[in-house]
């Protein structure tokens, strides 16, 4: 994939979208046989070099209250993904993100992420708030 719009077609062909911004893209994803949903946010970083890169995110609860020890343990046994701080409405939220430089996104690869961020998201939100489905 080498334009944001790459990744939007692939994504519209598979997913209704909330938010459709020149460089910014949110759906919810529908899991557990659509009794939850995760919202899923897509957007396009350019690193100091200029190459663009994808990153695929997903809140995961407000930051008031977590224990910051712990979020870093769960960083250092990630694998795939990495827990961040945004702001969501005016409030820091803890959010679960990837990113992928474009010259090696497949739209493959796309879904894949997707299909694997959006699931481990709502693990760690159900775990967070005691089974809840805000986000």
């Amino acid at each position: 994939m080498h334009s944001f719009e790459e990744i939007r077609s692939s994504v519209q062909a598979r997913h209704t979208l909330r938010i459709n911004d020149p460089y910014l893209l949110c759906f919810d994803l529908a899991l557990d046989g659509g009794n939850r949903h995760q919202g899923l946010y897509l957007a396009e970083i350019e690193g100091e070099d200029g190459r663009k890169f994808l990153r695929v995110s997903t809140p995961i609860g407000a930051l008031a209250g977590m224990d910051a020890k712990r979020c870093l343990r769960f960083n250092w046994e990630q694998r795939v993904g990495y827990l961040a701080v945004s702001d969501l409405d005016g409030a820091p939220y803890l959010h679960l993100c990837e990113n992928r430089p474009y010259e090696l996104l497949t739209a493959k690869e796309l879904m894949r992420l997707i299909d694997e961020i959006g699931p481990l998201g709502d693990r760690l939100e159900k775990a967070m708030s005691a089974g809840g489905d805000a986000l």
